[in-house]
């Protein structure tokens, strides 16, 4: 063979080496990509269709199913002073038929039924009285309330009722109006409707300037952001939140650009719990990381990519956590010094162990420009690697949490909100809806009555939190 023909073979055969590791990438992130579902990733349950459940990421706390031991159970109790009475009398005897109608009490059984009265809507006619001066003849009128300003209106129980549905219930605004109709026998307008809902929005204004500043206040603050779509076209909603306060915002950027419009991030200076997107760590603040993502990753890793490395972090990671809560529950402000380095020294050993079961791959060959293609679980070692603080932040701190679930929860809602009633038509209704249901979050969280506080809202006068 001449030699021509060699150096032609053997370019064309590392032509087609190169092709082969570009199919076995691409495959592998297909098969990846197939092989997610709502255990091993961040994908929804409601993407599971015809995938087998793996087993749960939850850990047996040894307890029966159930309610537990010592629980206070609950249910409807007689009151003293009913509302109304209905006595059943008796006129005649069981036994032999006599007559008694006319015999006294002996004494009675009761038994009580909790109803609803029927509901109709209440007329209140306000009457501005005019009088003319007998000494003047000037005409003289009443004031009427300063809240009453037009000929017929709505009153505020009306308002705060039909936000509360639209917002806590998630009822959209066609069905609110059928609500009303159903109900009361008087359909209210989508328009008014709406109306009530700008109102309301634009009373929390005090509300979320205070509340933004108590957030950036806050020591631990957990941050998320999801899919919103508005007028089809798909937006982001981003959150903050701690145990008491929660802060909604739409936005067309899921990254930077949005985080600043929040006002937060750029000025806040505590611990941000969140998962590992890239723009949260462009900020200044201390950063903890959401192990439960950690934990649906590295399943993914052992039951796809058949990692015992990804196997032996999930067992790290649950033996800090129980470790943690056991200090906890003995009201330890901390774990001991012995405890901590312990676990260091088993954290960099697994880093080791995972460096040799999955490798930096090979630099690109000569001419081969852009990033190499890495593994899911050569990825996640990197991560570890580089961010270990951040990762055992809760180990270091039982202020810390060992996930976001706070955030994911408030979340939640938000999403179950476009599940009943599609997209937002226009940011401003996204705006409207996410900025009242920071309220209704907020004052759930406060354990305060949340009917009285859509009033105060309605009034113009909203909570001011703690």
């Amino acid at each position: 063979m001449k030699e021509e023909e060699v150096i032609l073979l053997r370019a064309e055969n590392a032509e087609l080496k190169l092709e082969v590791l570009s199919l076995k990438a691409l495959v592998s992130e297909l098969l990846g990509k197939l092989n997610k579902n709502s255990s091993n990733s961040s994908k929804p349950p409601s993407s599971d269709c015809f995938v087998k459940k793996t087993k749960s990421l939850r850990q047996s706390t040894g307890k029966s199913v159930g309610g537990q031991f010592g629980h206070e159970g609950s249910t409807l109790k007689s009151v003293i002073n009913p509302d109304k009475i209905i006595e059943h009398n008796v006129n005649s005897c069981c036994c032999c038929g006599k007559d008694i109608s006319i015999l006294g009490t002996l004494k009675y059984e009761s038994r009580q039924v909790f109803d609803i009265p029927p509901i109709k809507l209440e007329v209140t006619e306000h009457r501005a009285i005019i009088k003319t001066c007998p000494g003047c003849n000037t005409e003289n009128k009443a004031t009427f309330p300063i809240h009453i300003t037009q000929p017929v209106q709505y009153g505020f129980n009306i308002h705060k009722t039909a936000v509360y549905l639209m917002n806590y219930q998630l009822l959209p605004l066609q069905r609110t109006s059928e609500l009303f109709g159903d109900l009361f026998g008087h359909p209210i307008s989508t328009g008014t409707l709406n109306s009530m809902n700008i109102k309301c929005f634009e009373n929390l204004e005090p509300f979320e300037i205070d509340i933004t500043q108590k957030i950036i206040n806050s020591a631990v603050v957990h941050f998320d952001e999801t899919g919103y779509y508005v007028n089809s076209k798909r937006q982001w909603l981003h959150s903050a939140s701690t145990k008491t306060l929660t802060l909604y915002m739409p936005h067309e950027k899921r990254g930077k650009e949005a985080m600043n419009a929040m006002k937060i991030l750029p000025e806040y200076r505590g611990t941000a719990i969140h998962d590992f997107w890239y723009p949260y760590h462009s900020y200044s603040c201390s950063h903890g990381l959401c192990n439960v993502h950690h934990l649906r990753d590295l399943t993914f890793c052992n039951e796809h990519e058949k990692s015992s490395w990804a196997k032996n972090a999930i067992d790290l990671l649950f033996a800090i956590k129980t470790q943690c809560d056991e200090a906890k529950q003995q009201h330890r402000p901390h774990l001991s010094a012995e405890q901590i380095l312990s676990i260091e020294t088993t954290y960099i050993n697994l880093l080791q162990e995972g460096n040799r079961e999955h490798p930096p791959p090979p630099p690109n060959p000569k001419g081969v420009r852009g990033k190499i293609k890495k593994s899911k679980s050569r990825n996640l070692l990197e991560r570890f690697e580089q961010n270990r603080k951040s990762i055992l932040a809760f180990m270091y701190d039982f202020n810390i949490p060992f996930g976001n679930n706070l955030a994911e929860q408030d979340i939640r809602m938000m999403k179950v909100k476009q599940k009943i009633s599609g997209c937002f038509r226009t940011m401003s209704g996204a705006q409207i809806f996410s900025h009242i249901r920071s309220y209704i979050s907020t004052i759930r969280k406060q354990e305060m009555n949340l009917m009285n506080a859509i009033h105060c809202a309605v009034i113009g006068n909203p909570y001011i939190v703690a």
